[in-house]
Formats: C-alpha cells, structure tokens, sequence
C-alpha cells in the first residue's frame, strides 16, 4: 500500500498561505476607508461608486509590475521597497490622465510562500496606499511549485482611479508655444534594471553590498531606491481645469518615447538636455559599459520621473504650486511644430 500523497507533498502548502493571508489581512484594513464595503478574504472587493464632488466621474485603470528590480530584492533579502514601487508606478499611470486612486489590487506569484516575505510585499503595498489615500481592496497570493525558483516570487498590481470627464489630460490641447516642466527622479525607479544589472554586476563587477564612491552608497543602495510618486506634487494642479494640458510618466522607454505618447500629431518637444542634472548613477552606467547615447535615452529616465506641459499662461501658477507642494522641477523645453518626435537640442 503506497503512503497517502497530500497537496502540500506537491509543493503547496496551504497553511502557509492561510497565514500569509490574514497577516495581509491586518495591513490591508490600514487603508480602508468609508468606500470600502468589503473585507479581504471574499471573492471580490467592494467599493462604495458614489462620487458626489464629481459631476460626470469617469473611470481609469492601469496594471503593472516592477521587472527585474526584484532580483535586486532576491539578493539582498529586502522586500518591503518592491510593493511601495509597484503602488507609485500605478498611481502614476493613472495621475497622467487626471486621475485620483480608489483602490488597488495585488498579485503575488511564488514557487513557495514565505508568511515573512509577503508580509514585507504588503508592508510596502500599504505603506504606498495609504500615502495615496487609496484602499488595498483584495488581491490574489499564489503558490506555484516548479514555476519560479526558491526564493523568487513576480508581482503585479491593479489600480482604478476616478477624474471627472471635464477634468481629463490627455494631451489633446498641447499646441506649439506650451512650455515642458520636468519632475525629477529618484533614480532608476523601475525601469532598465535588465541593463542596470548586467552593468553594475556582470561588467563592473560590483557586489550587491559594496559602496559606490560616486553614488556615495551600496549598490544595492541605489539600486532599491523607491519609485517616487507624483500624486503629492500633482494634486492639486489636476483639479485646476485646463491648466495641465499633458502628463508623461517617464517609465521604459524614457523621454524619447514617453513624451510622444502624450503629443498631437503637429507637434514635437525640444528639449534642452543640459537644463536638469542627470543622476550620478546614470552617468555611471554609461562609463561601465560606454552605452551609446539612444539606448541611455530609450531605457532609462535619466533623473526626470515625469513630465508636465502648460501653457506660458499658466507657468507662474504651475511654479507656485509645485513650490507648495515642496517639488523640484525644471524647464527643460517647448513645444515646437513637427510630428510627434522627442528632438534634444
């Protein structure tokens, strides 16, 4: 007679994850508010759709995850960075558009699950919600042995927002004469970590924990800085109709195809390259591996997390209100006729 064969004899244990759950489930209620109609634990989240400041509310989703950022966070044992970036990047997916956070949704994926490990995910995921008023409504934590080597997990977030439909940015409005403001980074963010890592550790050689003179840190240090989120800086100015007429996120891609997502046909940006300090970190990279110019520019941000295009009209009142909100910014260009290009002069 052969031994009985359990489920968790196939890699999954559900004790685990019962336990993970309801740690998740003591965070998560930190970012509840009076919206929030549902606990976490039922098949799906409820959210209370009641927007009695909005006179046409209309509604904005995103999803997203963090690439290869989180190997940095498998080898250095540090987790609780990874759920605040994937909140930032989302919020920031959506602010471009006009849109405030409502709630948020997760997805963590492991080989195994490790209570101690998603705790330090959500840590970061509440941690990112609350700075945003947003609710961790639900999410999905699960186990997968033989997909993901021990130790590793992915993770992918879900965000709706709400912008009232008068008060939408979608670029429409830029004309030639609009002046471009950009908002720094903090570094890398999430973006680029594939090239990033093959620099820092494959061509330079670094150790995960070795000082960087130039960076004045480790490279672990630098390399798990947070996602900066621009909701803090923005707020206020995307309730002002008609003052903001494009947001860009400067994610993969960087400026030279970001930006143009955001631009009418007629147009083109010209960007003055020497009007903001690029990051020590990015300047580093290009000396490890003498990367050309346009894979600098297409893969990284380069110190610039977001992009914002006003009119002349409006830039003392844009300065005045990011000086407000205690944000850096640069000019760093114009709109100028053309057709849809990134030109850096």
């Amino acid at each position: 007679m052969t031994n009985p064969i359990k489920y968790k004899d196939a890699g999954v244990d559900i004790d685990a994850a019962n336990i993970a759950t309801e740690r998740i489930k003591k965070l998560a209620r930190t970012t509840f508010n009076e919206n929030v109609l549902s606990e976490i634990g039922g098949f799906g989240g409820m959210f209370n759709a009641t927007f009695a400041d909005t006179r046409e509310p209309v509604l904005v989703a995103s999803c997203d995850g963090v690439g290869t950022k989180l190997k940095v966070a498998f080898a250095t044992g540090v987790h609780n960075t990874i759920g605040y970036d994937l909140v930032a990047h989302c919020v920031n997916d959506i602010l471009v558009q006009g849109a405030k956070p409502l709630f948020f949704l997760d997805y963590i994926a492991a080989g195994k699950l490790n209570p101690n490990v998603i705790e330090q995910i959500v840590q970061g995921l509440t941690l990112g919600c609350r700075e945003s008023n947003c609710a961790l409504l639900g999410g999905e934590t699960a186990e997968m042995p033989g997909l993901y080597a021990d130790g590793e997990y992915d993770i992918a977030g879900f965000i709706v927002g709400v912008v009232d439909r008068r008060k939408v940015i979608n670029g429409s409005r830029v004309t030639a004469g609009d002046l471009v403001i950009g908002l720094p980074s903090v570094g890398l963010h999430t973006n680029g970590y594939s090239l990033a890592r093959k620099l820092f550790f494959d061509t330079a050689g670094y150790k995960i924990d070795q000082s960087i003179p130039e960076l004045g840190c480790t490279a672990a240090e630098e390399l798990l800085k947070p996602h900066k989120s621009y909701l803090p800086a923005l707020e206020r100015l995307v309730e002002h109709e008609g003052v903001i007429k494009g947001l860009a996120h400067i994610t993969g891609g960087g400026l030279i195809e970001n930006i143009p997502r955001i631009l009418p046909t007629n147009v083109d940006v010209a960007i003055n390259e020497a009007s903001w300090p690029v990051l020590p970190v990015f300047e580093l990279m290009r000396k490890i591996g003498d990367v050309p110019r346009e894979d600098m520019l297409r893969t990284f941000n380069l110190g610039l997390g977001m992009v914002v295009i006003t009119s002349p009209q409006f830039l003392q009142f844009v300065e005045d209100q990011l000086n407000y909100a205690r944000q850096e910014f640069y000019i760093i260009g114009e709109v100028v006729d053309g057709n849809r290009q990134v030109r850096f002069v």
